[in-house]
């Protein structure tokens, strides 16, 4: 009985060590990242603002953690997900509430007096107002003691809102371009890019939030996503894109900082307060930068979370009006969930998509380089 627990513990111990060697390689790779293009791009400034928002970031989130106990801001699970998830009942939520604020402030301390400031001012705004909807939502789903706080049609009014306020923002200062280009080729489509930009908010932003249900994968993912858009802006526009390029990488850091302590076992949830918000900032500044082929490419695993979640809702609803049964193709959405049902081990589904979304921002580098 004895060697069997302490082989257990041996082997729980090397497990925990094999995803700290994973964040480390994670931070390891970016951070190099940053510094090759730092030295590539010449004028470009992404490794000190990587570094510090890294840092800051993921000491607040540490500092907020027994604040965010006090309040009993903690999370709900829902009934019908995995069982096992029902070890992670109490644990604290609402963490985009600390790491999301330092991204920006970071940024907009970096480039106050810097040309193109209104740009990181315009982007702060939609962040902060997504950031506030989700913890709206974490706020009256830890009040209710249910895991859903706001409606879903309340929530996709008050993102359309804010979504359509930053249009008309970004209209009325032409921030951003009526034209889009894929992948070589651009496309010009005038104003249908307001109505076309609110999709792209709406649709990126639910996309993070259902990615966001295992530990580290969303915040993992993100890192690798915003270094990607840092690095794809500078190549498309190195001499006049400098600002939205730190931007990303402050973004990186904040999710970076947030992620030792959201790795398995997650000691703290972001909550919609931080998913949402990090949706709005990938959409707002692929629109702003041009980027929204090299967000879809690169955000691949966002987008398949998605679609497996309207696949598997179609199928049901369509077999159930034919055959009077609902059949479902997917074990459980988002996909993660159908892993996790086929006995895959968390941590490995978790560094598996990030290994996707790694090789994802590489051939989009590659692609953009090439062209």
């Amino acid at each position: 009985m004895k060697k069997s627990k302490k082989l257990l513990d041996i082997k729980k111990v090397l497990f925990y060590n094999s995803i700290n060697n994973h964040i480390l390689i994670l931070f390891v790779l970016i951070a190099s990242a940053c510094v090759f293009s730092d030295f590539y791009f010449k004028a470009s400034n992404l490794t000190i603002p990587f570094i510090i928002t890294t840092t800051v970031s993921s000491i607040i989130t540490f500092i907020g953690i027994p604040q965010l106990k006090k309040i009993r801001a903690k999370q709900i699970i829902r009934e019908e997900g995995p069982r096992k998830h029902f070890l992670k009942q109490g644990t604290p939520t609402m963490g985009g509430i600390f790491f999301i604020p330092i991204g920006i402030i970071i940024s907009n301390i970096l480039y106050f007096n810097e040309d193109n400031y209104d740009i990181i001012l315009t982007l702060s705004f939609v962040i902060i107002f997504f950031m506030f909807i989700g913890f709206i939502d974490d706020f009256l789903s830890s009040k209710k003691n249910i895991n859903t706080g706001l409606r879903s049609n309340q929530k996709i009014l008050l993102q359309s809102l804010i979504s359509l306020i930053f249009i008309l923002i970004c209209a009325s200062n032409n921030l951003i371009p009526q034209n889009i280009q894929i992948p070589n080729k651009v496309f010009n489509i005038g104003n249908l890019i307001y109505p076309l930009g609110i999709f792209v908010l709406l649709a990126e932003s639910n996309s993070t939030n259902l990615t966001d249900g295992l530990d580290g994968l969303l915040s993992g993912c993100s890192v690798l996503i915003f270094t990607g858009l840092a690095i794809s802006i500078l190549i498309e526009n190195p001499s006049d894109n400098f600002t939205l390029a730190p931007l990303c990488i402050a973004m990186a850091g904040a999710c970076m900082g947030f992620l030792f302590l959201n790795k398995y076992p997650a000691k703290l949830f972001m909550g919609d307060s931080g998913s949402l918000a990090i949706g709005a900032s990938l959409g707002g500044i692929a629109l702003i930068s041009n980027h929204l082929w090299s967000l879809l490419i690169m955000g691949g695993i966002l987008a398949a979370e998605s679609i497996s979640v309207i696949i598997q809702v179609s199928i049901f609803k369509i077999s159930k009006r034919l055959k009077g049964k609902g059949h479902k193709l997917f074990l459980m959405t988002p996909l993660h969930h159908h892993f996790e049902l086929k006995g895959n081990n968390e941590s490995l589904i978790v560094s598996s998509f990030w290994l996707i979304t790694l090789f994802l921002v590489i051939v989009n580098l590659i692609f953009l380089i090439k062209s």
